[in-house]
């Protein structure tokens, strides 16, 4: 079973992270912010990932924290739950247009990671979400998933929009990379061997 639990507890966020990456899609996800819990379970559905996700965080400071910690624990379980990579795919990438915005994710599960991160987003706010903290997400579930990350906004002037469609194509990028290959079920997909 491709599945993993991370608790991370700190001085300023207690967060529990379940997934299942063979799951269809469901979601329950409490961080206490919102927007976040919309956009986390808009990851889970286009990545037919199950996910159960509780954060408990300074959220009287503000939301930098919770949402940068889930990403960490996110990363992390992803990491664990695909152990040595064994008959993954390994790529994966989306062009995903919603309304007026089109995002284009591509990633690799190499063990390497790296944020290359090209989404300016209009406004500073999505209700009272700070907008900044998407970059500040995927930047740690990058570090701690071991991704490869590159998200590129194409076009878009409506915040929503544009980081709505940017959790879809990581999503959709994710799925197609932690799919099994069924031509090479029990290959590391690297010339190394090991990834």
């Amino acid at each position: 079973m491709r599945t993993a639990t991370i608790t991370r507890k700190t001085a300023e966020t207690d967060i529990t992270v379940q997934i299942d990456l063979d799951g269809s899609g469901a979601y329950d996800n409490r961080t206490g912010v919102g927007f976040f819990d919309h956009m986390l379970d808009q990851l889970s559905r286009h990545a037919l990932i199950d996910m159960t996700i509780r954060a408990a965080g300074d959220l009287h400071i503000d939301d930098h924290h919770t949402v940068e910690d889930v990403g960490i624990a996110l990363g992390q379980a992803l990491t664990q739950a695909l152990g040595d990579k064994r008959g993954i795919r390994r790529y994966g990438s989306c062009h995903l247009p919603m309304d007026d915005a089109q995002v284009r994710a591509a990633l690799d599960l190499s063990g390497r990671p790296f944020l290359v991160w090209n989404v300016d987003l209009p406004t500073a706010k999505i209700g009272t979400f700070d907008t900044e903290l998407v970059r500040e997400f995927f930047q740690a579930f990058a570090t701690h998933g071991g991704i490869t990350l590159h998200v590129d906004k194409l076009h878009g002037f409506n915040s929503h929009h544009i980081v709505e469609a940017a959790f879809k194509a990581v999503a959709r990028a994710l799925r197609a990379a932690v799919e099994a290959d069924p031509r090479r079920t029990d290959a590391i997909p690297s010339t190394k061997g090991t990834l």
